[in-house]
């Protein structure tokens, strides 16, 4: 996996979700907050991180530089995906699939997020096990990851594009 230098692109960031977290200690409860950030370029590259911290701001920002440094490239045929990917993570399952351009994004919650930063304009979503936001998202981002182009599967392959077409 190569690496994106996040200084260089334009990056926009999502709050996903944010956790109020407590740890029982002997003189009562400590109280921190766990947030969940998605940061992309709106051109193919997405990247998510989470942060936790006593104050939610703080926790925002540990959570976006961890998602800058956790950026991957999204490959895309037009506005949609190039095939079918199922992601999963944990208990979580997203399946991905293309969609016709001007049909959108059909997916909700931290999925969206997922693909709107990502750039995705036209793809369909199903999540299925989990819907816990952290484990939906690192379901999706497994599920980006495994998408290949044409012209990949062709290298892997050792033939020409043009002959996967045919």
């Amino acid at each position: 996996m190569t690496f994106i230098d996040p200084s260089k692109l334009d990056l926009d960031d999502n709050v996903v979700a944010i956790n109020r977290i407590t740890k029982v200690v002997k003189g009562g409860r400590r109280l921190r907050f766990a947030a969940l950030v998605i940061v992309g370029d709106h051109k193919g590259h997405v990247g998510f991180g989470t942060g936790k911290a006593q104050e939610v701001p703080e926790a925002i920002r540990k959570a976006s530089e961890a998602a800058k440094k956790n950026l991957i490239t999204v490959p895309m045929v037009g506005t949609t995906i190039p095939h079918e990917a199922l992601g999963v993570y944990g208990g979580g399952r997203i399946m991905l699939k293309p969609a016709v351009e001007g049909s959108g994004v059909a997916a909700g919650g931290a999925v969206r997020a997922v693909m709107e930063l990502a750039g995705v304009d036209d793809v369909t979503s199903k999540r299925l096990g989990s819907n816990t936001p952290v484990n939906v998202v690192r379901a999706t981002f497994e599920g980006l990851k495994s998408l290949k182009t044409a012209e990949q599967v062709a290298a892997l392959r050792g033939v020409s594009a043009e002959h996967l077409a045919e």
